[in-house]
């Protein structure tokens, strides 16, 4: 599975890009930043922002994509960027016809530190240890992009197994369903014809 992680922002939009399954090593295949002018009007800048996350869509290709979920902030300026630049990166993937996740930063950091309080520090040295770098990727929205990235994988895949085992109940249950509907209306149109068979062998019987 190819996963390219997206950490949204209007002045750096964090991307990375990892392979690798559940309960197997997992590999870099890329790093970056998508950056715009803090002084550009915002029309502009989403419109970088998309081009530079179809350049890496282009590039690497991935199965899933997993997109930070904007949670409040005191600022509204900035969680406004942050929710547009991450809409962008949602309208990227869906138009391509790729799945978008989003997750939690609390979700992340317990997948990837195994505490959902852990701080940038600790999230970035469990990134270079996972994905056995020889530096920490820099800066700091790039390798929160990795995390999530790393937080798909292991936790999108047990979410994915078990839509799969529901979907495959509901249609099991669905086919169930049907062959009780059928064989109630064989019944019913067994018990209608018989009363219109029976008037006729009394009929032959007056003769």
């Amino acid at each position: 599975m190819r996963v390219l992680g997206v950490d949204p922002g209007l002045t750096r939009c964090g991307v990375g890009v990892v392979d690798g399954e559940p309960g197997r090593p997992l590999r870099m295949a890329g790093v970056g930043v998508v950056r715009t002018p803090a002084d550009a009007e915002i029309g502009p800048r989403l419109l970088l922002i998309e081009q530079g996350l179809e350049a890496w869509l282009d590039e690497h290709r991935p199965d899933m994509v997993a997109v930070e979920r904007v949670f409040a902030q005191h600022n509204v300026r900035t969680v406004m960027g942050t929710a547009q630049a991450s809409a962008v990166a949602m309208l990227c993937a869906t138009r391509r016809g790729i799945p978008v996740t989003l997750h939690t930063p609390s979700e992340v950091k317990a997948a990837v530190t195994g505490s959902g309080r852990a701080d940038k520090a600790q999230v970035t040295s469990m990134v270079t240890r996972l994905l056995r770098l020889d530096a920490p990727p820099k800066p700091a929205d790039a390798a929160d992009a990795l995390a999530l990235a790393i937080c798909h994988i292991w936790r999108g895949a047990a979410a994915g197994r078990i839509a799969a085992a529901v979907a495959t109940t509901t249609r099991a249950q669905a086919a169930l369903a049907e062959a009780v509907a059928a064989q109630a209306a064989a019944r019913q149109a067994a018990g209608t014809a018989r009363p219109t068979a029976r008037p006729a062998a009394r009929q032959e019987y007056r003769r």
